[in-house]
This record gives C-alpha cells, sequence and structure tokens, in this order.
C-alpha cells in the first residue's frame, strides 16, 4: 500500500489551500482515511477522517473550517482547508485505517507528508 499527498504550500491567514492523498496498492471498499497534523515540537494530531462510506469526525480544531471528503474511484481523499490560522501550521499526513478512529496508532499506512505554512 502507498499512500502520496499532496498540497500545501505557504498562504496568508484568512486563505485555503486543498490537500489530497491518492492510495493504491489494493481495494480500499472497508478502510478510512485520515489526516494528522504535527508541528514542530507538537505531538501528531488528528485533524479528520472519513471512512469509505461516508461516515466522517473532524477534530474541534478543523471543524467547520476544513472540509474532508473522497473520490472512491479514484481512491483519493481530499482535504479543503478555509479560513486558514498561524496555529495551523504543520506537517499534514494522510493515513490509512482499517476502521475509523481519531487515534493515529490505529494507522497501518502513512503518506510522506506535505508541509502547509500559514503566515499571520
Amino acid at each position: 500500500v502507498q499512500l502520496q499527498a499532496f498540497g500545501g504550500g505557504l498562504v496568508q491567514a484568512g486563505g485555503s489551500l486543498s490537500l489530497s492523498c491518492a492510495a493504491s496498492g489494493r481495494t480500499f471498499s472497508s478502510d478510512a482515511m485520515g489526516w494528522f497534523r504535527q508541528a514542530p515540537g507538537k505531538e501528531r494530531e488528528f485533524v479528520a477522517v472519513i471512512s469509505w462510506t461516508g461516515s466522517l469526525y473532524y477534530a474541534d480544531s478543523s471543524r467547520g473550517r476544513f472540509t474532508i471528503s473522497r473520490d472512491s474511484a479514484k481512491n483519493t481523499v481530499y482535504l479543503q482547508m478555509t479560513s486558514l490560522k498561524p496555529e495551523d501550521t504543520a506537517v499534514y499526513y494522510c493515513a490509512l485505517s482499517r476502521y475509523i478512529s481519531r487515534d493515529y496508532s490505529h494507522y497501518d499506512y502513512w503518506g510522506q507528508g506535505t508541509q502547509v505554512t500559514v503566515s499571520s
């Protein structure tokens, strides 16, 4: 299984960015795809997760500003981020789990990470 994340970059506070994550290697009909992020000196934290059946959850910090979605035909998950804040600055990782979870230890496969930097 391989996960490849795209997107990220530098944006001013209040701006928007979109991330995508393409999964390959097998079928994903019963898996969940999550987004996590890790800022320097901090632990990896949950951002959002979506199952391939459409169930989804958000962290309190991302709810209302971020939208997770998926294209099952393309095995791709997206994270649309709006109203970005400097505290959203982190490396964002996509990850694959056999079940929907907010706990990063439940995820078996991880993408390489993509940097998101929000300037004030």
